[in-house]
């Protein structure tokens, strides 16, 4: 199959249009397919010499799918690619959004034909754009393009620079609330990276704060779906769930008012707690698809960390027996396993028979551990500001009286 090659007589654009309706028009003959292309390529010229880029597109986004089929990928890419590049002719914003719409709308028809192809041609267009609202309106399509054709694996790193995405897109909370949810969704279909998953979920509902209960009422769902994910979490202990109003609307819900007092339960209580709940709710538990033994051994570690936080430092091995219901020789294995899993600073004392803990770990960290953490920092500050001043006035002194340093005793302040 021959490759587009622009030559230098003819405009990209018309070489596309002609490589295309030719192809396009083969199987009809060249009685009819002579005269089908010499129309094309006149309104293709026509366009050209007029300016109008959005007709353009539309000519050649029609010959160009009818293609797709017919020739080699690379020749796909280097065609789309001059069909792309025509956001770059027009200095209106407006008809380069249009121009947007209808190759992104061409693309996502047949998505499960070449998906990867189209993929690559969806990211190319994202690069040639500089208007903020197309590049955030192209990104969006590409996600639907690679859930539909199944090749979300090639747009999940992008996740990462998310918030890059967001600091140039500059969209407002509903385009938010689509993003978040949609990368959430997608992320949920990939258990590598399922923890992300609930991430993106939380940042979703965060976008409900300050909301009225009509509009909170539109997260419901989501927020149901956010707890379960929390509670199933092997490797999730400390979430923000119980600070966002679109979680707190669900306590006095008919449907969900269970499924809250399960997160407060996991966030706050202890395992006797769960245990409880469990007696009265276990076939909830299994309509959302929570395995009790799971969540007896996620509720174990949080139980362990809700008794380092106490602040006597110590942890007897007795105690931690009861709380998590266990045989006195299984005690030292659940403390390693909360050492492993990063929840707890500590040493086992073997011969006292207790935990000693190094550094109490908040269970929850939400408004009054971010006031402690503020005024922790504070204070530091302020420590630090008056230490280099108090040197640079002893500097001072040394310098323009020329005391020998070594007579300097500084006394410490009472």
């Amino acid at each position: 199959m021959a490759t587009v090659v622009p030559t230098s007589e003819e405009d990209a654009a018309l070489t596309v249009v002609r490589f295309a309706s030719e192809l396009a028009w083969a199987d009809a003959g060249p009685e009819v397919a002579e005269p089908q292309v010499s129309r094309l390529c006149m309104e293709a010229e026509e366009f050209i010499a007029m300016g109008k880029w959005l007709e353009l597109a539309s000519l050649m986004i029609t010959s160009a799918e009818l293609i797709f089929s017919k020739v080699s990928e690379k020749d796909i890419e280097s065609i789309f690619t001059i069909i792309c590049n025509l956001v770059t002719k027009t200095a209106n914003p407006d008809e380069a959004m249009e121009i947007v719409k209808v190759v992104t709308a061409k693309i996502l028809q047949q998505p499960n034909e070449k998906p990867v192809v189209r993929l690559k041609i969806l990211i190319n267009l994202y690069n040639l754009l500089e208007t903020p609202y197309c590049q955030f309106y192209v990104y969006m399509k590409t996600l639907n393009l690679a859930v539909d054709g199944k090749v979300t694996e090639f747009i999940i790193p992008s996740f990462k620079k998310i918030d890059n995405f967001l600091k140039d897109w500059k969209i407002g909370i509903p385009e938010q609330r689509e993003l978040f949810l949609a990368i959430s969704n997608i992320l949920k279909e990939n258990k590598s990276v399922s923890k992300d998953a609930l991430k993106f979920l939380t940042s979703y509902l965060a976008t409900f704060v300050g909301e009225d209960a009509q509009v909170l009422s539109e997260a419901k769902e989501e927020a149901a779906h956010a707890i379960v994910e929390f509670v199933r979490a092997p490797d999730i202990f400390q979430c923000d769930l119980l600070d966002l109003p679109a979680v707190a609307q669900l306590e006095k819900d008919a449907k969900y008012g269970l499924l809250y007092e399960l997160l407060k339960i996991f966030v706050t209580q202890r395992l006797d707690a769960y245990l409880d709940y469990h007696a009265a709710n276990s076939t909830l538990l299994k309509t959302y698809g929570l395995v009790h033994e799971e969540c007896i051994a996620k509720m174990r570690l949080m139980s362990l960390v809700d008794l380092s936080s106490d602040a006597s430092g110590t942890i007897p091995y007795e105690l931690i027996r009861d709380t998590l219901r266990i045989n006195d020789d299984e005690v030292e294995l659940w403390v390693v396993r909360a050492i492993t899993a990063k929840l707890i600073d500590c040493k086992l004392d073997q011969m006292n028979q207790v935990v000693v803990v190094s550094h109490p770990t908040d269970r929850v960290f939400g408004q009054h551990q971010w006031q402690a953490l503020r005024t922790k920092l504070a204070t530091w500050r302020v420590n630090t500001f008056s230490s280099v001043i108090f040197r640079i006035i002893i500097s001072y002194t040394i310098i323009h009286t020329n005391i020998d340093t070594t007579t300097i005793l500084i006394q410490p302040s009472t």
